[in-house]
């Protein structure tokens, strides 16, 4: 079965990786120069199933106008006259109710359940360094940060997850570098089967496998439209420096972020996915003794602090209104700052390497997998801030219902048809 791939960020390539397993000939088309150039490049490179949590929440509307007016804050809105912003806003309110929150949150953790399985059996024949740390702690600056997150505590207790709610000693106990901290915790929730790791190495590696495995790369290379005939897709027109061609395909995966919305419109295919910009600070480490072991979310700023190796990353803020990859200052100094309170000696701030993403969020949170109602085209969209987390579970489940296997976890809430209920 000839497959093509739009979309070169860890969800495309993942994807492509698992169609090539199963006998697919396979072909990523990408934009950029190489791999995980975007999304997936700067992000916090957490893979915490037990933390996956919808923006859309109880009580996350008033923490946001709470921090509209502060100069660190972990949301930036900008409003604006597009249709779309506002769409999506309405619909994101709705979903911030507690029982749409619990079976949110619960869709989210069963992809990411499962997309860690695949990570660890994919690890196992596949050995790779991409600076993997286990373990995430989460830091609660206030009673009003431990009391909203509560209802995700309550998720974590009914799906049997490990967790530990642990007391500010006990943080410094888990992260020894916390001792030397400006800002003191007063608890914290430790996951110890979380894990981390640098999604753009990671991609890169994956690339490699899949390269050898057979799967083509097409780079700096643009989609301007999809051959769509009899309601069902043929072929995907191209455009690059060698001028413009069309690729034949038997199926064609869009995992385009948000520039998906755009490609899928013209089809009548909707999908509610709105850019929300995400930034991301990388500093060497310049004193071990001081810096974290594994990673961190600074729950009242929504920040986390991860290691690689020998560096840091700090990566948080989200951002609606501007749609340009464009540095805010303002966000800047939100991530500086969080490494400031809890990690000041960990690294020198005058190093830090920023970057900005576009996240492709769906208002409830969940991605969305399998068929777009148009034959032969198939979704791998919408992850947001997760898109590491499910990068792999979700690939393997598209890949399955591609070739007609039955996917190995119930679907049911991670499809479109969840918006045209």
């Amino acid at each position: 079965m000839k497959t093509i791939v739009l979309g070169g960020g860890v969800i495309g390539v993942a994807t492509a990786f698992y169609l090539r397993q199963q006998g697919c000939e396979v072909t990523v088309i990408e934009r950029e120069p190489d791999v995980a150039l975007s999304t997936s490049f700067g992000n916090a490179g957490v893979i915490a199933p037990g933390y996956v949590t919808p923006w859309a929440a109880p009580g996350m509307p008033a923490k946001i106008f709470k921090y509209l007016f502060k100069p660190a804050s972990p949301l930036i809105f900008r409003p604006t006259l597009d249709p779309a912003q506002w769409r999506w806003i309405m619909r994101w309110l709705r979903e911030c109710d507690l029982e749409r929150f619990r079976v949110n949150k619960q869709r989210m953790q069963r992809i990411a359940y499962y997309s860690r399985e695949c990570l660890h059996e994919f690890r196992a024949r596949h050995p790779f360094d991409y600076g993997r740390s286990q373990g995430y702690l989460q830091l609660f600056r206030s009673e009003y940060d431990v009391e909203l997150a509560q209802p995700a505590l309550a998720v974590l207790r009914d799906a049997g997850i490990a967790y530990r709610e642990v007391s500010a000693a006990q943080c410094v106990e888990i992260e020894p570098g916390l001792r030397w901290a400006r800002q003191t915790p007063i608890s914290g929730l430790y996951l110890p089967n979380d894990e981390a790791g640098d999604c753009a190495r990671f991609t890169r590696e994956l690339r490699a496998i899949c390269e050898r495995n057979g799967v083509r790369f097409r780079f700096d290379t643009r989609v301007s439209s999809l051959d769509v005939r009899g309601g069902a897709v043929h072929a995907v027109n191209l455009e690059s420096e060698r001028g413009s061609e069309t690729l034949q395909a038997d199926a064609v995966v869009v995992a385009l972020g948000v520039d998906s919305a755009t490609l899928l419109a013209p089809l009548g295919v909707k999908v509610p996915l709105y850019p929300v910009k995400g930034y991301s600070a990388t500093l060497p480490i310049t004193d071990e003794e001081k810096a974290p072991l594994a990673a961190l979310m600074d729950e009242s700023l929504k920040t986390a602090i991860t290691r690689f190796g020998n560096n840091l990353r700090v990566a948080g803020t989200a951002e609606l209104g501007n749609r340009q990859t464009t540095l805010r200052e303002q966000a800047l100094q939100t991530l500086m700052k969080v490494l400031s309170d809890w990690f000041p000696h960990a690294a020198n701030p005058t190093s830090a390497h920023f970057w900005v993403g576009r996240r492709p969020m769906t208002p409830d949170g969940a991605p969305l997998l399998g068929p777009s109602g148009v034959d032969n085209l198939w979704l791998n969209v919408g992850h947001g801030s997760t898109g590491w987390a499910m990068s792999m579970g979700s690939g393997r489940v598209v890949a399955d219902l591609i070739t007609q296997h039955k996917p190995e976890i119930d679907l049911d809430g991670l499809t479109l048809n969840r918006y045209r209920e």
